[in-house]
């Protein structure tokens, strides 16, 4: 296994990687300077591209890279949130690289009390979709891959955060939702079928009480991650999609469960969920991805076991993609390495302790018994 350097506590820098791992992007730069940059991540080494334009962008843009090499990037102008596809041209003077094209989707109106972000990359490649999260309802809008700009494909009741996808087409996509209830709000992951209008089915619920939020979903095993305060505490737990089996959390993940968060779980694995590699990001606030992140946690549903690594020198976003080889690559950049990807394999569970039958003992002698005592006959 290639070793994992530890380093000190470090803020993180949003990452997002393709659902095929074929590209990634971010925000580069510092302070009021910040371009695109893309990162293509097949071949032999990754290598980044910038993306910057005449103006810098705002930090608090987002972008998301599809699998023909483009990137989405969602801007806040004026009163709308804008869309626009960014690509690297062949039109650069000489020596200076090439240019970046942009290429306008349209907006939606920015309302007041509404908060928009990008969802995670969609699995066709091709698509790309944001939330809409009111007070009282939320919004699936496609920003990419429709002909006519920014299309609405779902309005769901409630305030909905999160978003993954539950299979390969880009149809069936979990949003937690949360409604408000005669004790408070509760948050349940629902199922929503963006070809039907949108239509919502209940995904998770453990108890009525109980917040149950999906935080991963592998399509090959069916696998899902899930946080839940069932068990009385917020805990990591595990289930399989389909299954009439119970959610289970296990013990071991219970020491890091409040701070961790899974990021990526091994393909491949067709209905061997237990198989899984699941790579998990442990932060030092545990409010998510929006924290300090303190070191990285390696586990498979088969294993009592959680390895506990420091967190890589550079490591971006606290990302990272499993392959189906069972190969952990998380991208990192640093002043000797400006784009690279560490490649780890899962350490191999220690065995569970034997147990040892005691070794009988002879029998004891008969003790000599006083003859008054003794039975007769």
């Amino acid at each position: 296994m290639t070793a994992v350097c530890s380093i000190e506590t470090t803020a993180t820098t949003p990452f997002t990687i393709a659902a095929d791992g074929s590209y990634a992007a971010r925000l580069a730069g510092d302070g009021e300077a910040r371009y695109p940059e893309r990162w293509t991540l097949t071949g032999p080494e990754p290598y980044a591209v910038p993306l910057p334009l005449a103006q810098p962008e705002d930090a608090a843009s987002e972008v998301l890279p599809l699998a023909d090499g483009r990137v989405l990037i969602h801007r806040r102008v004026a009163e709308r949130h804008a869309f626009a596809l960014l690509y690297p041209t062949g039109g650069g003077e000489a020596g200076a690289g090439p240019r970046t094209g942009e290429l306008q989707l349209g907006a939606i109106p920015a309302a007041e009390g509404v908060r928009v972000t990008l969802l995670p990359p969609s699995p066709d490649g091709h698509g790309a979709f944001a939330l809409a999260v009111g007070a009282a309802s939320t919004t699936v809008w496609q920003v990419a891959g429709v002909p006519f700009g920014p299309e609405r494909v779902a309005r769901i009741t409630g305030r909905c955060s999160g978003g993954v996808w539950l299979d390969r087409t880009g149809r069936l996509l979990a949003l937690d939702r949360e409604l408000d209830g005669p004790d408070g709000p509760v948050t349940k992951a629902v199922a929503v079928d963006l070809r039907r209008a949108g239509e919502v089915s209940p995904l998770l619920q453990i108890t009525e009480a109980s917040n149950d939020r999906l935080l991963l979903a592998d399509t090959d095993s069916g696998l899902l991650l899930i946080r839940s305060d069932a068990p009385g505490e917020p805990r990591l737990g595990w289930g399989v999609l389909g299954s009439a089996r119970p959610v289970r959390f296990p013990e071991c993940l219970r020491a890091v469960g409040a701070t961790a968060t899974p990021f990526a779980v091994q393909p491949g694995q067709v209905l061997m969920p237990e198989s899984c590699g699941v790579a998990l990001r442990v932060d030092e606030a545990g409010d998510g991805y929006g924290g300090s992140v303190a070191g990285l946690a390696l586990w498979r549903p088969a294993d009592r076991h959680v390895f506990r690594l420091g967190a890589p020198a550079g490591w971006l976003g606290g990302t990272g993609r499993w392959t189906q080889e069972g190969r952990l690559h998380l991208p990192y950049a640093t002043p000797e390495v400006p784009c690279g990807l560490l490649g780890m394999n899962i350490p191999v569970s220690p065995p569970p302790p034997i147990r040892l039958d005691p070794i009988p003992l002879p029998p004891a002698p008969a003790r000599p018994v006083p003859l008054q005592q003794a039975p007769l006959g």
